[in-house]
């Protein structure tokens, strides 16, 4: 299952929340200001990231720069109680499934997150026509096969 760490007035973490909508991909939001983050939380966010904390955090966020931080200089321990202590200092959104991480809204980016099927249906690899499927397209026939398995489901 996806998740992903919002806050309310971030506009990036908007549109991440209306793509996977609009994709009907289903995610689990956390607002990090109203559910307090754990160890977990950010040991997920380090396990995918490249950078480490200079990844995930914002250094020019008021919180940050107000502390006066030096992220060389503080230790693990440190960084992850700062950041559960200040999550402001995040950026948003992190959107995390398995090994796979995003942070900010990057339209090209995000379609990491699309399902398998889907993928597949875009790629023509279960395609009996054997043509490109355009996207709009895949999409309609992915969004048929989701409509035709909820109905099922509910019968």
């Amino acid at each position: 299952m996806i998740q992903m760490y919002t806050t309310p007035s971030c506009s990036s973490c908007r549109k991440a929340k209306k793509w996977f909508d609009e994709h009907r991909i289903k995610y689990r939001e956390k607002n990090i200001f109203n559910v307090k983050l754990t160890k977990d939380d950010i040991m997920a966010m380090l396990k995918n990231t490249e950078g480490g904390f200079e990844d995930i955090i914002s250094t020019r966020s008021k919180v940050f720069q107000d502390h006066d931080l030096n992220l060389d200089d503080m230790s693990l321990s440190e960084l992850t109680d700062f950041i559960i202590e200040n999550p402001s200092v995040l950026r948003r959104p992190i959107i995390i499934e398995d090994n796979k991480m995003q942070v900010g809204y990057n339209e090209d980016e995000i379609r990491t997150f699309i399902p398998k099927r889907l993928r597949e249906i875009i790629m023509c690899t279960t395609c009996d026509k054997g043509e490109d499927c355009d996207y709009l397209n895949a999409l309609d026939t992915y969004f048929k096969e989701l409509r035709e398995k909820e109905n099922k489901e509910a019968s």
